[in-house]
């Protein structure tokens, strides 16, 4: 996956899919997020973002250099 000058994305899932259309549930799950709070650490791609945009609602995001992550 393509990262733009050592960027990552941290996504939380702070709020369940249930009741949302299966299109957004699909989309939690392809970011990587199965619990709720759980976190993922992602590359920065427009890809990415556009995912996290569909699901706004259900996510925070923090972006977070390569290096703060070692």
């Amino acid at each position: 996956m393509p990262e733009q000058s050592g960027k990552l994305l941290k996504v939380t899932l702070v709020k369940s899919p249930i009741g949302y259309n299966s299109r957004q549930k699909e989309t939690v799950k392809s970011l990587g997020l199965r619990r709720m709070s759980q976190s993922v650490l992602i590359g920065d791609a427009p890809q990415i973002r556009g995912m996290i945009n569909r699901v706004s609602h259900l996510v925070t995001v923090e972006e977070v250099e390569d290096n703060e992550v070692a």
